[in-house]
């Protein structure tokens, strides 16, 4: 990772500073009450380094045309009961009355700013990162504040106003969670305990190839252990018909990606055929009953749902020998009970690990934390989407303008220091 400057790196007393944070909470559809707070209690940390500054904090929640997409006026209240102290807001994003809550916070005050996907800059500008900082957005927010914190690592990897437009207008500096979210992946990344395995599942194949493909290629990973619609995927590669149900399910899952992600696959078995451990029995729904068969029983008519007995077991026994254990995806449809074995079994041989544990963000570290398991991982992620695309090796916008804004705040202070000199 190039030169990212964190608060260390900054005064903030006094200072008016704006907070993109990611507390986008799961809400109930009847009553729009908060379900979990694991998002809003994260920026906790990055909140009490700003306790004596004016903080402005940039949200969204959902997006237009979905049922939970709403005010932040909720989360306002959510996070003064976390707080355990008043926190305002502001039914605005960049107008009049914004501007005008902002000039009026005093230190050590905390102003929530309305839902930033309300804003049609937010949701539709396209551009790059220049262009993003002349929209309205930034610029009517960067004229009245002096610093501006990305602490939304789950959004690292979209490109919006609100997470890369203000590199070029003010010093961006990481927050805590992105610091920390950063740390905790680079461990396992730049320099994983040995044997590091990568354990790549769930629904979204493309990601989680690409994930293989990065961990593969670039050493990271000694092996890679798929599982769900990954594993079918490259069992179907390797030669063995799953069925036309199956089949039809991963060209409709994947969509236009589908052929872009099996020439990867395919490449993938053939560099690294004997690094790559297919699952050597899966389990089918059939009648809505589990069926365990050997792969070489294959074809079957009947949904692939999870892992067989004799797959778990040599999974559970990988990850409890490794070093590193990089772990995405459910291991198969844990939401239907007799097909939660694999997804279980899985995550309890992380838990009795003594190596370094990484879970991506989305399904697997909520069933982690609905478990009562993340604090037997090493870093269980906040990022779906963002942490696999950072551990597939891409490019995420909003660590990218982190970076752009560090060289620049570093040249204006060399070229500060060389005039004085």
């Amino acid at each position: 990772m190039a030169r990212v400057l964190s608060l260390d790196n900054v005064n903030v007393e006094g200072k008016t500073v704006l907070v993109r944070v990611d507390i986008n909470s799961p809400l109930d559809p009847s009553t729009n009450e908060f379900l979990d707070d694991t998002r809003i209690r994260a920026i906790i940390p990055t909140l009490n380094r700003l306790s004596k500054s004016k903080t402005v904090l940039l949200a969204h929640q959902s997006r237009p045309e979905k049922y939970d997409f709403t005010s932040t006026l909720g989360h306002s209240r959510e996070l003064g009961r976390v707080l355990g102290r008043n926190v305002k807001w502001v039914d605005d994003i960049h107008g009049q009355k914004a501007m005008e809550a902002i000039e009026a916070l005093e230190n050590g005050e905390i102003l929530i700013l309305n839902n930033v996907r309300m804003d049609e800059e937010e949701v539709s500008f396209k551009g790059d990162f220049h262009q993003m900082g002349e929209t309205k957005f930034v610029q009517r927010l960067a004229s009245v504040a002096d610093l501006f914190v990305n602490d939304a690592f789950a959004c690292a990897h979209r490109s919006s106003p609100s997470i890369v437009g203000f590199c070029n207008d003010l010093p961006c500096v990481a927050g805590e969670l992105m610091r920390y979210e950063i740390e905790k992946l680079n461990l396992a990344l730049n320099n994983p305990k040995r044997p590091c395995i990568a354990v790549v599942g769930g629904i979204k194949v493309a990601d989680s190839i690409s994930v293989a493909d990065n961990m593969l290629r670039k050493g990271i990973a000694d092996e890679v252990w798929p599982t769900g619609g990954v594993a079918n995927l490259l069992v179907e590669l390797s030669g063995n018909d799953i069925g036309n149900i199956n089949h039809s399910f991963l060209v409709k899952e994947l969509g236009k990606a589908y052929h872009s992600t099996v020439e990867t696959a395919k490449a993938l078995l053939n560099d690294f055929h004997e690094r790559i451990n297919l699952p050597t029995d899966l389990a089918a729904n059939v009648e809505d009953n589990r069926v365990d068969l050997a792969i070489s029983e294959l074809p079957i008519e009947a949904p692939l749902f999870d892992m067989g007995i004799n797959s778990i077991m040599a999974l559970s026994s990988a990850i409890k020998s490794a070093g590193t254990i990089i772990l995405n995806g459910p291991a198969g449809v844990f939401e239907v009970e007799d097909f939660a074995l694999g997804t279980i079994e899985m995550l309890n041989a992380c838990a009795e690990s003594d190596g370094y544990v990484v879970v991506g963000g989305g399904h697997t570290a909520t069933l982690i934390m609905n478990r009562g398991l993340a604090d037997k991982m090493g870093h269980v992620s906040t990022g779906g989407g963002a942490c696999l695309d950072y551990m597939a090796g891409k490019v995420l916008p909003g660590i990218a303008s982190l970076e752009i804004s560090a060289d620049k705040f570093f040249m204006d202070i060399q070229e500060a220091t060389n005039n004085v000199n």
